[in-house]
């Protein structure tokens, strides 16, 4: 590690090979604790680089409990968070609208941060099971097109370095990594950003992987697409940057977004709008990112097609049947 820290000191940079196995050393308990500290500082004085990231990501994906899901053609929806919007959990109900649709959903998620609309608190509220038992989310996936990994069940590295995060009291790198950390490595993937500077980073890691991805950031700030103004999407067709009436949406307000405060009030929202009772404005964003989602199973359809096939989803009750079908 010293040889490592004098190197980043210098403002060098580190090999894809160089962050993945001082990551494993750190996630492993053989590093000090200091160091790891003055190891994360380093990040928060220079960017980090797309291999760095992607380095990090291999050694946690290598240190976190298996899932084998490879009998299933699987997409994850998630976000970074960290944008402050306060909106309800979008990527969450619209991963149902997709699973709604017909699409097998691996999500991989967390407790909220900076909110109580965090994908594990609203699904607890509901009654799903967080299991790292294959068989049981297997079983979802059969039953409900949807399972769900709630991240402290499958990274036990994160016990090494999450006590020195909490002391340092700054956003690390770990971060960034959270939306990369799926145990299923799912071959498709839709990825909310907080801020365009991290768009370059993230292509990094999924072209290094082979993901079939779109990364989105609404450019006033929302890590989805928010429909309140113009809204940025990375994929392999390069980028797109859309206005909502390109597709057929209308332009929302900030507080058509907002989530409540409370993980009843959050709960409520989520399961009004996949019975159907949600407002337009609720409806539309949440089409909207289920749209794109099921566009990275065909990306031959046009965007409009595909958010017309999450619309379906919705008002015919099938994602509420997705959720009842996993959800006690």
């Amino acid at each position: 590690m010293k040889q490592i820290l004098n190197r980043l000191f210098d403002g060098e940079l580190l090999s894809k090979g160089e962050a993945e196995k001082i990551l494993l050393s750190i996630g492993r308990g053989d590093q000090d604790p200091y160091q790891i500290a003055a190891f994360l500082t380093c990040f928060q004085m220079r960017p980090i680089t797309g291999q760095e990231l992607s380095g990090f990501r291999s050694a946690m994906i290598q240190l976190a409990k298996p899932v084998d899901l490879s009998g299933y053609d699987t997409i994850d929806l998630c976000g970074t968070g960290g944008d402050g919007k306060d909106t309800f959990n979008i990527s969450t109900v619209s991963a149902f609208v997709v699973a709604g649709a017909g699409y097998k959903v691996a999500k991989h998620g967390n407790y909220g941060v900076s909110s109580g609309c965090g994908s594990s608190n609203v699904l607890e509220h509901l009654g799903y099971w967080f299991t790292n038992d294959q068989d049981r989310l297997r079983s979802d996936l059969e039953n409900g097109n949807f399972c769900y990994m709630h991240a402290q069940l499958f990274h036990p590295a994160m016990k090494e370095v999450g006590p020195i995060r909490k002391g340092m009291q700054v956003k690390t790198f770990f971060n960034m990594l959270g939306p990369l950390l799926n145990p299923s490595k799912p071959g498709r993937q839709i990825t909310g950003v907080y801020s365009d500077h991290l768009i370059p980073l993230y292509k990094t890691v999924f072209e290094d992987i082979g993901s079939e991805y779109a990364i989105i950031h609404s450019v006033d700030g929302y890590d989805e697409i928010s429909l309140t103004g113009d809204f940025l999407i990375e994929s392999k067709k390069g980028t797109q940057k859309l206005q909502p009436e390109e597709i057929h949406l209308p332009r929302l307000d900030r507080i058509d977004l907002y989530g409540g405060n409370t993980v009843e009030k959050a709960a409520e929202i989520f399961v009004n709008i996949l019975k159907g009772n949600g407002t337009e404005a609720q409806n539309a964003v949440v089409a909207a990112n289920a749209g794109l989602a099921i566009q990275r199973f065909k990306p031959e359809i046009s965007l409009i097609d595909c958010i017309a096939e999450a619309k379906e989803s919705i008002m015919s009750l099938k994602a509420y049947d997705c959720l009842k079908a996993v959800a006690d």
